[in-house]
């Protein structure tokens, strides 16, 4: 896993692209992530957390705080896509006040993630149990800076 670059290098790259606020995409996505952080929270305490659906939760976490970062990032005006748009976004959460090691986690995250849908990566319920708790902590951290 390589260190992540810069946000305004990614600006430079063209990966990242200014762009005029969405403010409804970013309501929308706002809206999503905390339907979905409901939904994770209403998963764990119906069905537990284990060996089998730990990359889902990994998969869901994620999601739920990208979907917050993504938000952010339109209503600054701001799109990432295309090739290393999930790293550019990671490395936007350093902008907006996350912490080094905050950052860390989720790239970490993004890599895992990247690893069970293209080659297969199986994560266990230990691992699964430290992102829940990581993201539980997390999301209402981003909720306030969008707001």
């Amino acid at each position: 896993m390589r260190p992540i670059i810069n946000f305004e290098e990614f600006v430079k790259l063209g990966i990242v692209k200014k762009q005029s606020i969405d403010k409804p995409r970013a309501e929308f996505l706002i809206k999503e992530s905390g339907q979905n952080y409901e939904y994770l929270l209403k998963l764990i305490k119906t069905m537990g957390i284990d060996d089998l659906g730990a990359n889902d939760y990994v998969k869901k976490c994620y999601d739920i705080l990208m979907e917050l970062t993504r938000a952010k990032m339109l209503l600054e005006g701001y799109n990432a896509s295309g090739n290393r748009a999930h790293e550019a976004e990671v490395s936007y959460l350093r902008r907006i006040g996350l912490k080094e090691n905050e950052v860390q986690f989720i790239d970490q995250m993004r890599f895992f993630r990247n690893g069970m849908l293209y080659y297969g990566t199986i994560l266990d319920k230990e691992y699964a149990e430290k992102v829940i708790k990581f993201t539980k902590g997390i999301y209402f951290k981003l909720s306030k800076i969008i707001k």
